[in-house]
């Protein structure tokens, strides 16, 4: 998800190797014994968009078979700036007049996730600043999340028509004490205490450290030792103290459950339970209640099926009014007020919900087996 919503017309990089032009959007060139990827959109914070995705598809692809990477590095060329997520105003423009272009460019992005995934070399993604939708899909399955001390995780697609994509929801929901439900539903930001703390970072490390570590995987130092070296335990979130009170309210078997465990809570998280349920009013009915099947039914899939589940609700989501009024309220107008349709949980039926979840008749996102990703072409 972009919170800025910029739109790129630059022509999609090559990922050739050797020196990059500055002005494009991503940067992907190996460096000694390291292939690097260089979000360089900082006008957009670094937003990406599907030629930006395509590019680094392809340089992951080429490295794979590549002995002489070591390790592939994500980074970010703007100081305090990582990744806002996708580009949603190029989601939204194609939707309209080129819905078929956008259902193969969530595809791609689906299958860009697999693929980290499925990657068989060390990568580190070196992260200070906001890392949301778009931004948590290509760093969230790599071996080592480096968090600087701006670090904030992210998945606010509630607030916008959408739900956590990019194969989240099999992360989060496998996190403790309902926290994953609690972060998909809300789009609460992580301060890299928290992340640590549920392992969506492996390392937190200062800023200023990053051209250290870069420096070491293009010199192929073992990833592990260069990381734990500088590694700064950041010791206890604020998320800490709300477990109990979010394991209460967030273990709710309905999206209206929660709101009225939210209601009832006292004491001292009475102020944050009053701040979650206004905030929760604001996003849209049909996307908390997408967002808590989804959730729900997770701890039953592996990552590729929850990225076909994935694919089959953001192409439903193409063809419904939320996506397309959540962007107008938020990027075009700014507003601060879509009109959700419908507008109350009440009105968003069980039948509605499985609808967006239910296989495609136009065609199942088609992901390899693991075994075939890791496998190296003649």
């Amino acid at each position: 998800m972009d919170e800025n919503g910029g739109h790129s017309e630059k022509p999609a990089p090559t990922g050739g190797e050797g020196a990059a032009a500055p002005e494009l959007d991503v940067i992907v060139a190996a460096d000694g014994a390291a292939g690097i990827v260089t979000l360089n959109r900082p006008a957009a914070r670094n937003a990406l968009t599907t030629a930006m995705r395509a590019a680094i598809a392809d340089g992951f692809r080429r490295w794979g078979r590549d002995p002489a990477i070591y390790a592939v590095l994500v980074a970010s060329a703007a100081d305090g700036v990582f990744c806002a997520g996708g580009d949603l105003k190029e989601m939204t423009d194609w939707g309209k007049t080129r819905r078929a272009d956008a259902r193969a460019a969530l595809a791609a992005e689906y299958a860009l996730n697999w693929r980290l995934d499925c990657f068989s070399k060390p990568t580190v993604a070196l992260m200070d600043g906001v890392v949301m939708g778009s931004g948590v899909g290509i760093t969230l399955y790599g071996t080592h999340r480096v968090a600087g001390e701006n670090y904030r995780f992210a998945m606010p697609e509630t607030g916008v028509g959408l739900f956590p994509d990019v194969g989240t929801s099999w992360v989060l929901a496998r996190l403790p004490d309902d926290i994953g439900m609690y972060l998909a539903l809300t789009g609460r930001a992580v301060s890299p205490a928290d992340a640590y703390q549920l392992g969506l970072v492996t390392h937190c490390i200062p800023a200023a450290r990053f051209g250290e570590i870069r420096a070491a995987l293009c010199g192929a130092d073992p990833v592990d030792p260069v990381l734990e070296l500088l590694h700064d335990d950041p010791g206890l979130g604020e998320l800490e103290a709300l477990r109990p009170a979010i394991a209460r309210c967030f273990s709710a078997p309905t999206v209206e459950a929660v709101l009225a465990r939210l209601r009832a809570e006292r004491g001292l998280v009475q102020t944050w339970a009053e701040g979650v349920l206004e905030a929760l009013q604001a996003r849209s009915p049909t996307s908390l209640k997408i967002t808590h099947r989804l959730l729900a039914l997770a701890p039953t899939l592996d990552l590729r099926e929850c990225l076909i589940h994935d694919y089959r609700i953001a192409c439903r989501c193409l063809e419904a009014h939320d996506l397309y009024e959540g962007v107008r309220a938020l990027l075009v107008d700014r507003d601060q007020t879509p009109r959700w349709q419908p507008a109350g949980l009440e009105d968003v039926t069980e039948a509605m919900v499985a609808a967006y979840i239910a296989p495609l008749a136009l065609g199942e996102l088609e992901l390899p087996s693991r075994d075939e990703m890791q496998a190296v072409a003649p």
